[in-house]
């Protein structure tokens, strides 16, 4: 699995979980039920990520800013967040810029998951806000 998949898969668990309510009763009916119109699947939910990556950041006692880093948003979602993932990463999403330059690396990876995250059907307010 990717990291970016990772990263994805910890902040999305939720979205993938069954249902909670239980099962409708079997009809008590002795007819052969209608056939019903095959429905398209519904689109998936946005999800609140703001919400669920600054719950799980209040849960800490170390605060990270992962609005604008790349490696508190790692750790966050309990990530490895090490210059190697962080290249492998680079990688992963197609970087062409020079990795030794960790800075622009940085900001560049934060700005490609969050795009990420969005395309994904994550909500997460504009920093600009």
């Amino acid at each position: 699995m990717s990291i970016l998949d990772n990263i994805l898969g910890r902040i999305f668990k939720k979205r993938d979980a069954p249902p909670s309510a239980p099962a409708a009763p079997p009809p008590t009916s002795t007819a052969a039920p209608a056939a019903a119109p095959s429905a398209a699947p519904a689109a998936a939910q946005p999800v609140d990520v703001d919400g669920i990556l600054n719950f799980m950041n209040e849960q800490r006692d170390q605060k990270l800013n992962w609005r604008t880093s790349i490696v508190d948003l790692m750790k966050l979602t309990g990530m490895e967040s090490s210059l190697a993932e962080r290249k492998e990463l680079a990688d992963e999403l197609g970087y062409t810029g020079d990795k030794s330059d960790t800075a622009s690396m940085n900001i560049w990876l934060h700005k490609q998951v969050i795009q990420r995250i969005k395309d994904n059907g994550g909500q997460i307010r504009d920093m600009t806000d």
